[in-house]
């Protein structure tokens, strides 16, 4: 590690280092009810498919609102939006506490689902487009870094408490959800953020027309981002961890009751991940990213593959850990590519196709694998996801040139600083 690589630069800036915070006790809480909602709709459906419906619930949303989400981002201030959006996940939370004690149709809960998914979705382009505004551009790959690790922390903790609430109390974790979007709330309240440029507000449609031209003709965006809608949308294994926790992973060798399993196997591939991530953290920025990602996404699919495969707690274990450090890789250069490369004026509707290409993929991929299952079976599923991952692969690395020789990712900063000051050249 050269002496000029400051591993915690990015810490060191007070007003990252507390939304940070704030925002892991969010992912918490998010994780701990995503893990309940699983445990409860199967438990009550014993049916694969209902897994495959609850990714299908949240993907509609991602599909609908998350453009328009993108240009509101854009035009007016990120920061409020957040709050908006927080305070009605905080509701339905509530509600899906209130619903599941009252033992209401799982339709109901579906429906809740929908709504919460939407809530989010209004935010979710505002808070990926608020990062650069937190740390100077220079600190953005380290503040990515820093920002997977305490997530993927967040993610071993959330899935691994929410484990236990569920053997117990399967409401708690609803609540748990609600509590954590209320104190990011508050937070946000007192956050002062620095003075940026925003577009002006105008036609909607048009302004998300820009995005998306910008996103189709900007080739190493567009490759990032689409690899990980496809290689997820085919890679979907956690959606089915109920059945594999209930019918499949043998437990007898660890003592584990299928509850306490399934917490420690939906937060396997957080560990993985957060171990990846604290060593990025503190290695100096990659040199070679596109090649970097291409293999990360490999590495996914193949762990994928083994893991539909294992029946032994461990080897699964092993495998989704796995997973989860490939994931974390590929997520720091998607990130850092979506941001760096894009002018603030236009992050929020940049940061909502990328969304959708990354978030509907785990719903929609979620379905995709439930139907399989069902279909089939869900280790099927699952192999078959991951073979159809090395495909992707092979075939991107082909499709997008550019993404597979990117080098160093502070080169994208410098390339769109000069398309900027071009661009004013020629409009003067």
């Amino acid at each position: 590690m050269s002496e000029e690589h400051d591993p915690y630069s990015a810490l060191r800036v007070g007003l990252f280092r507390n939304y940070l915070i704030a925002s892991s006790l969010v992912s918490m809480g998010t994780a701990a009810q995503g893990l309940a909602i699983g445990w409860e709709v199967y438990d009550r459906t014993g049916e694969a498919l209902s897994l495959g419906l609850v990714g299908l619930v949240q993907a509609i949303p991602m599909l609908l609102f998350t453009l328009p989400a993108g240009y509101l981002a854009d035009v007016y201030d990120r920061r409020k939006l957040m709050m908006l959006s927080l305070a009605g996940a905080t509701l339905t939370s509530l509600g899906l506490a209130a619903f599941s004690y009252h033992e209401l149709s799982v339709n109901w809960m579906y429906g809740l689902l929908f709504l919460d998914a939407t809530m989010l979705r209004m935010g979710g382009p505002a808070r990926s487009a608020i990062m650069p505004l937190l740390v100077p551009e220079e600190e953005f790959e380290n503040a990515v870094k820093w920002r997977t690790s305490l997530q993927q922390i967040t993610g071993i903790g959330g899935p691994a408490l929410g484990g236990f609430i569920i053997a117990y109390n399967i409401q708690a974790a609803y609540v748990l959800s609600a509590v954590s979007s209320l104190a990011f709330i508050v937070f946000l309240f007192g956050m002062q953020l620095p003075a940026a440029a925003r577009s002006a507000r105008g036609q909607m449609i048009e302004q998300v027309a820009e995005g998306l031209r910008f996103v189709w003709n900007k080739k190493i965006l567009l490759g990032a981002s689409s690899l990980d809608l496809f290689a997820v949308l085919l890679g979907g294994a956690v959606y089915l961890l109920p059945i594999f926790a209930r019918e499949i992973v043998d437990l007898a060798p660890v003592g584990l009751e299928p509850e306490e399993a399934l917490g420690w196997l939906r937060a396997a591939p957080a560990a993985g991940a957060c171990v990846m991530a604290l060593l990025m953290a503190h290695l100096p920025p990659m040199q070679k990213a596109g090649r970097t990602l291409l293999l990360c996404v490999a590495g996914f699919g193949a762990a994928t593959i083994v893991f539909g495969l294992s029946q032994n707690f461990w080897l699964s274990m092993a495998m989704l850990a796995l997973t989860g450090a490939f994931d974390n890789v590929s997520m720091v250069v998607r990130h850092v590519v979506s941001q760096m490369s894009t002018p603030n004026h236009m992050r929020g509707r940049v940061s909502a196709v990328n969304s959708i290409f990354i978030g509907s993929s785990n719903e929609i991929g979620g379905f995709e694998s439930g139907l399989v299952a069902q279909l089939y079976n869900p280790v099927v599923s699952v192999v078959s996801g991951g073979i159809g991952t090395l495909v992707v692969v092979l075939a991107w690395s082909g499709l997008f040139p550019s993404l597979r020789t990117l080098g160093s990712l502070a080169e994208l900063s410098a390339q769109r600083k000069k398309e900027e000051e071009a661009a004013k050249s020629a409009a003067s």
